[in-house]
């Protein structure tokens, strides 16, 4: 039997001083519970009021503290996020990390670390990761409200779940965007996401097209904003100049091993539109941590600031590298093991050192800044 887009697919069976944030900050160990609108609430059915062009940079601001991750708004009228993210991506890898026990252990231990939002893509697992997420959350009903979702869409994988497609292919029609983003509410079983991606740049994509669904998906209350994936500057503009709501984010390869969107006019454009960035891949896929196929001696400074900085893991630091930019990006990390994800959280405790920056970015480039 050919299985339609509308279909579920069935889950797989130390003396160094220390560089922290003020101590007079707010710190909460609670998660944050918060409303999500729907379109009976949005003004004129849109949750943002204006041109993305009208907002300055000085948009972008941290607000409530928790206690390793800080929170953030992508956008002055978009939804607030944590400064970390969790991507959800894994879970299907394994059998031990498609329990539901597991998978709800790791979003306790993520709200533990003021980790409150969790990020998806319709494809993620073979186009089975939502729908073990959502098993969790209906049998976890009360963390609906403490965490945010974000969801992607326009990737069409080849695969048992998708027989009916002969080749790896992108989709961004209205019928497809909608589509997917209404089979993604059934999966992870709730009634609407914080943030819908397009997952990436298509060349057929029909922007006056898109920005009329995209606009009604956000007035229909499925999504509360929406955003892009991978998308270069021009890419993000052509887009943005057919919608009359802001894209939210744009969601890019960001690490100490992949700084292409530090000088290719990426974070440059997030900074002018107001618009903090996700950075998936934020440690290069666990490549960075690999001295044979990697790069020795980043792996040996950043575990030597693991240590200065008190928090013995490599994994932070480059976190906190990201952290540091101005762009203020959100980095996703994939971990299932709870244990590292705590771990990483300390990220946001660590408040980097200038210099120490600078160094990183030099060895990872292989040289000196110009």
């Amino acid at each position: 039997m050919r299985q339609t887009l509308e279909e579920v697919a069935s889950p797989p069976s130390s003396g160094a001083s220390r560089h922290l944030l003020p101590a007079g900050e707010k710190r909460e160990y609670a998660a944050p519970s918060h409303p999500h609108p729907v379109a009976s609430s949005l003004p004129g059915g849109y949750i943002f009021g204006r041109q993305v062009a009208k907002v300055p940079s000085s948009s972008l601001h941290q607000s409530s503290e928790t206690p390793m991750s800080s929170r953030i708004k992508l956008h002055r009228d978009g939804p607030e996020f944590s400064r970390l993210v969790w991507g959800a991506f894994r879970i299907a890898d394994s059998r031990e990390t498609s329990e539901i026990a597991s998978i709800a252990r790791t979003v306790d231990t993520c709200l533990d670390a003021g980790i409150t939002t969790i990020d998806h893509a319709d494809i993620y697992g073979g186009y089975r990761v939502e729908a073990l997420f959502g098993e969790m959350l209906a049998s976890r009903p009360d963390l609906r409200n403490r965490i945010e979702l974000v969801t992607k869409c326009g990737i069409a994988l080849t695969g048992p779940a998708r027989p009916e497609h002969r080749v790896k292919h992108y989709n961004s029609s209205a019928e497809h965007i909608r589509r997917s983003l209404e089979t993604s509410l059934r999966n992870l079983k709730v009634d609407h996401i914080d943030l819908l991606l397009l997952h990436r740049p298509d060349p057929l994509l029909d922007a006056a097209e898109v920005a009329g669904v995209l606009e009604a998906l956000v007035a229909e209350g499925k999504t509360r904003a929406v955003g892009v994936s991978n998308y270069t500057p021009s890419q993000f503009a052509l887009l943005q100049s057919k919608l009359n709501i802001p894209l939210a984010a744009n969601q890019i390869e960001l690490s100490v091993t992949h700084t292409a969107p530090l000088d290719d006019g990426t974070l440059d454009d997030c900074q002018r539109l107001g618009i903090a960035p996700m950075a998936w891949s934020p440690l290069g896929g666990g490549r960075l941590f690999d001295k044979e196929k990697g790069n020795p001696a980043l792996v040996d400074l950043l575990t030597g600031l693991a240590g200065k900085y008190d928090v013995h893991s490599p994994g932070a630091i480059a976190l906190a590298w990201l952290l540091r930019l101005p762009s203020k990006p959100l980095p996703i990390i994939g971990s299932t093991d709870p244990k590292r994800v705590k771990t990483l959280a300390r990220a946001g405790e660590i408040d980097l050192d200038l210099q120490d920056w600078f160094q990183i970015l030099e060895t990872a480039s292989g040289q000196p800044v110009p």
